[in-house]
């Protein structure tokens, strides 16, 4: 049998594969790909007009306004589910509807607004995941929806994951259209 490939517009780097160990080189890593996403995003939108900003990176796809502002969102409830999970036992944290938030009446406002605080919160992020010692790099939350338990471990493996995905869409879209 045949496995497909995910479509290449929506997943440009493939889907994330969780593992059920990390290595403390991988973990390492996904710090290191988290904090360099700040200055690696700013890069790659700044010189864009509002008219490229609004270009959604596939058709029916967010434009690189709301992926900006997306990842801002993401990344703070990243932040959040980190604290939970650090300061309580096995917490179910808070889902929420990321399409439902990537429509919502700030996602117009200028990317500045998100750049600003993604290098903030990135910032706080890497300082706060560097100091889990590694014993508690196991400590997990529970999603509401799927009931799965998700390790600290595994959370930074996804958050670097999706920053380096939503990167990708922008310059993906960018090498598509010519744009430098």
């Amino acid at each position: 049998m045949t496995e497909l490939l995910p479509d290449p517009d929506l997943y440009p780097i493939g889907k994330f594969k969780p593992a059920t160990a990390y290595s403390s080189e991988e973990i390492t890593d996904f710090i290191s790909r988290i904090e360099a996403l700040p200055e690696k995003l700013t890069d790659s939108v700044t010189n864009l007009s509002d008219n490229q900003l609004d270009t959604p990176y596939r058709e029916g796809g967010w434009t690189i306004r709301q992926v900006v502002h997306h990842v801002a969102d993401s990344h703070m409830n990243a932040y959040i589910r980190i604290k939970w999970t650090l300061t309580e036992d096995s917490p179910v944290i808070k889902a929420y509807d990321e399409k439902g938030w990537a429509e919502t009446p700030e996602t117009k406002l200028p990317i500045a607004i998100s750049l600003n605080l993604i290098h903030a919160l990135h910032t706080k992020f890497v300082a706060l995941a560097r100091h889990i010692p590694q014993y508690l790099l196991n400590k997990h939350f529970i999603h509401p929806d799927t009931r799965k338990k998700i390790s600290l471990a595994q959370l930074l493996g996804m958050y670097a994951w999706h920053g380096d995905h939503h990167l990708a869409h922008v310059t993906a879209l960018k090498t598509k259209r010519g744009w430098s």
